[in-house]
């Protein structure tokens, strides 16, 4: 009885230091001059009207500089044609993006881009875009001010 209860506590002992050693990076942390983070829940989303929400992960789209930001199609939203007066690099993070160009609004004849697609919007070429029938994520960084131009002929 005692063996089994020495090889029991063994197990126990081993498979604690095995958590903390796990665990110890965590707890201890990384060095804010090497690099900086933040986990899905600190991510800060902003919902704007247009049925899209947008997370600015660096920079700032408003002034002149590069930025990256995350942008979030709901279902059933898309832009109206327009423009930047910029080139923007696309990454499809996760759902289908629809993308289309032209002045004509025109969602049937948009073409789907599936996660992992990557996309150049070239500076001042229309083009509209959005989600169909699931959320869409985006990860787009372009170099600022990011404005946008309406351009649909109606």
């Amino acid at each position: 009885m005692r063996n089994l209860f020495s090889w029991q506590r063994v197990i126990q002992l081993a498979g604690a230091a095995a958590i903390l050693l796990w665990l110890a990076p965590v707890k201890a942390g990384l060095n804010p001059a090497a690099l900086a983070y933040k986990l899905p829940a600190q991510i800060n989303w902003v919902t704007s009207p247009s049925g899209s929400s947008q997370a600015v992960l660096a920079g700032d789209p408003a002034k002149p500089g590069i930025y990256v930001v995350l942008t979030k199609w709901s279902p059933h939203h898309m832009s109206r044609p327009h423009f930047h007066p910029n080139d923007r690099f696309i990454t499809v993070i996760s759902g289908t993006w629809w993308v289309g160009t032209g002045t004509k609004y025109d969602p049937d004849s948009t073409v789907a881009m599936p996660p992992g697609t990557f996309v150049t919007h070239f500076g001042k070429q229309i083009h509209y875009d959005g989600a169909k029938d699931g959320e869409t994520v985006l990860e787009i960084v372009g170099e600022g001010p990011a404005t946008s131009t309406p351009a649909e002929t109606k």
